[in-house]
């Protein structure tokens, strides 16, 4: 692939593929020469949006014109289907998270695409926010010391759930916020602080046909219990991030457009979050990277020499995915069974 652009043929033209991908592939000069979407609407917004590119109706079509990458942002339910079509052709792959439903299914992936050499990738954009970047750096000088628990919290108050295949999809079709938001949440947490060992989780789905609430606990080897709460029915957000330690804390409160019911942390420009002791406060400066930098990771590793290179330079490893879907699989056993769940 040196010195010729990539071609990216994206998969879905909904709410992710428009309005997440669109914009960072075009950011890294790669913008879809093939867009995959059997829904007049969006065929109109995609041939609006790129009129250059071809605008066909289903996975195989798109497979035909042998792009150097596909981009899968369709629903989850089909994630494991389509992901098998293109390696089974040979064309690299970037699946949106999660990789599929279950970790069986991921792994089952991943094994694919390890004996077919064909790169395979996840999307997990989420590694590159400043709360995750800032963190990181915080945790690499040492600057909180022994952290004991970290807490996360993607909390919104919407009563009347968005007519999207997420909200109203089954479980095991990819509906619900265990499989949305906490596959986000549990990557951050296995990033930082490692494996983890036991799982409990609380679930419950009052307005959608999957969970619009999801609380996990979880222990890691290293010690860490993570916080983990997913909800769509909550009035009063709680802080974004908030880290236990023992030098302080660290702790975030303001996260994109949600509103937070915790004041007195708001950022200043440049700035990411505070270091809290008692009365004493003091901003953090953002680390650099932000979501941007993801597809240019991609293309870079496109562009290396073998298929092993190209693998190992992918940003997210196929593995790191296949662990996060089985702690959300143990999280569903756990609230289930109103138990913790070991992992082995």
């Amino acid at each position: 692939m040196t010195g010729r652009p990539v071609r990216v043929a994206l998969v879905g033209y909904g709410s992710a593929g428009r309005g997440i991908h669109l914009p960072l592939l075009r950011a890294a000069g790669s913008a879809p020469v093939v867009v995959v979407t059997a829904n007049p609407q969006r065929v109109a917004q995609a041939r609006a949006d790129l009129p250059s590119a071809s605008v066909v109706p289903d996975l195989a079509a798109a497979l035909a014109t042998r792009p150097d990458l596909v981009v899968l942002a369709s629903p989850t339910g089909v994630h494991a289907e389509q992901a098998h079509a293109c390696i089974a052709a040979g064309v690299p792959v970037l699946v949106d998270k999660p990789l599929t439903t279950q970790a069986r299914t991921a792994q089952a992936v991943t094994e694919a695409a390890l004996v077919a050499g064909v790169p395979l990738t996840v999307f997990q954009n989420r590694r590159w926010d400043a709360e995750n970047l800032t963190l990181r750096r915080l945790l690499t000088a040492g600057v909180l010391g022994e952290v004991y628990r970290f807490e996360r919290r993607w909390e919104r108050w919407r009563p009347v759930p968005q007519q999207r295949w997420r909200e109203n999809a089954p479980a095991d079709e990819g509906g619900g916020l265990l499989l949305d938001l906490h596959s986000h949440l549990v990557d951050s947490a296995c990033q930082l602080f490692g494996p983890v060992d036991a799982v409990y989780a609380e679930l419950a789905a009052r307005s959608t046909p999957a969970e619009d609430e999801a609380f996990l606990a979880l222990r890691h080897r290293s010690g860490v219990r993570s916080h983990l709460c997913a909800g769509s029915l909550t009035g009063a957000p709680g802080p974004r991030t908030r880290v236990l330690a023992a030098h302080g804390s660290y702790v975030v409160t303001s996260f994109e457009a949600e509103p937070a019911a915790f004041g007195g942390f708001a950022d200043a420009a440049g700035n990411c979050g505070w270091l809290v002791a008692g009365q004493t406060r003091t901003p953090v400066p953002a680390a650099p990277g932000g979501p941007q930098d993801i597809y240019p990771a991609v293309l870079r590793a496109l562009d290396q020499p073998d298929p092993q290179a190209r693998q190992a330079a992918m940003p997210v490893a196929p593995a790191d995915a296949v662990a996060v879907l089985r702690v959300l699989d143990a999280a569903r056993q756990s609230a289930t069974r109103g138990e913790v769940v070991r992992l082995g």
